[in-house]
């Protein structure tokens, strides 16, 4: 019988129950009329019997009227107290919390920071720079850098903080090398790559219209950590692709070069993955929210050269 009534015509039923006028009890819901009725006249086709006595004038309960109102109310109410309870875990920032995160200093401040300002929470935290596809089950966010176009998934992708990226070469490089005019010309060049920005190879580029260009580029060397990425450029073992802020120190002092070509690399985005939208918790906003606040403050105050960016 459970399965055939449905929980909206119960709430109308006490509605009108309760307020002895199918108008009021509409303008109480905030439907037409119409509906109010209706959902009585289901519930009672449901049922077999008759919940109310209409006339022109007024409408009154009948014996099973009144008897379905006083054993469904506490009913319904402890429902309604069940329902608020699970969904507290929606809204409380407590409880098991699994994120993964790159093994970076700032970012690592940022999550202790988090779980001192709520006790509450139970954290499992791994480090890696770079995600697997196989391993992302049962987190509940992921911190990844990424650059260029973000493949397609059922994780949602939040924006943290962008790094305008440079192509850096030491001066001996450079002597060794012509002057680059397009990125295409790196496939032909020492290269020094990282595995998390697309696995290293290729580059990701964009052109003067917008439009994102791949380039497989001549890797050298494959590193996972831009700070040896760096300093192998400087030791003039290839060119790099850097975040500007990650090198600019060097850049200053003439260790690196910046290389200007047709194509501009695209920017290194640092984003927080989260499985859905719709059932977002709210420690998982919280969090997002804290790691931004966190991360561009850092950015502002320049309180350190962020030598881990790629």
């Amino acid at each position: 019988m459970i399965e055939k009534v449905e929980q909206k015509w119960l709430k109308t039923f006490h509605c009108v129950y309760e307020n002895k006028s199918f108008k009021r009890s509409a303008s109480f819901l905030n439907l037409p009329t119409s509906n109010v009725s209706r959902h009585i006249s289901l519930l009672e086709k449901c049922l077999g019997i008759r919940l109310f006595e209409r006339t022109t004038r007024k409408i009154s309960a009948t014996e099973a009227g009144k008897q379905l109102y006083n054993k469904t109310v506490p009913l319904l109410s402890q429902l309604d107290a069940v329902l608020s309870d699970v969904t507290k875990y929606s809204s409380e920032i407590s409880g098991q919390f699994n994120i993964l995160v790159p093994d970076i200093p700032e970012l690592g401040q940022a999550v202790i920071t988090f779980c001192k300002q709520y006790p509450e929470l139970s954290l499992c935290c791994e480090t890696s720079l770079s995600a697997k596809e196989d391993f992302v089950d049962g987190f509940d966010v992921i911190i990844s850098f990424q650059r260029g176009r973000l493949v397609d998934s059922n994780w949602i992708a939040n924006e943290i903080i962008r790094f305008e990226s440079v192509v850096v070469a030491s001066p001996q490089v450079l002597k060794t090398f012509p002057k680059l005019m397009t990125c295409e010309e790196l496939v032909n060049c020492p290269c020094i790559s990282s595995f998390t920005a697309l696995h290293g190879n290729p580059w990701v580029f964009r052109d003067q219209m917008g439009n994102t260009l791949v380039q497989k580029v001549g890797s050298v060397l494959k590193v996972n950590s831009g700070q040896m990425a760096k300093s192998a450029a400087v030791q003039g073992l290839g060119f790099a692709i850097l975040a500007y802020e990650s090198c600019k120190n060097e850049l200053s002092s003439g260790l690196l070069e910046v290389v200007e070509m047709e194509q501009t690399p695209e920017d290194l985005v640092l984003y927080a993955f989260y499985p859905s939208r719709e059932f977002k918790s709210k420690k998982v906003g919280m969090f997002i929210q804290h790691l931004k606040a966190s991360v561009n403050k850092n950015a502002m105050d320049g309180g350190n050269e962020r030598s881990h960016v790629r």
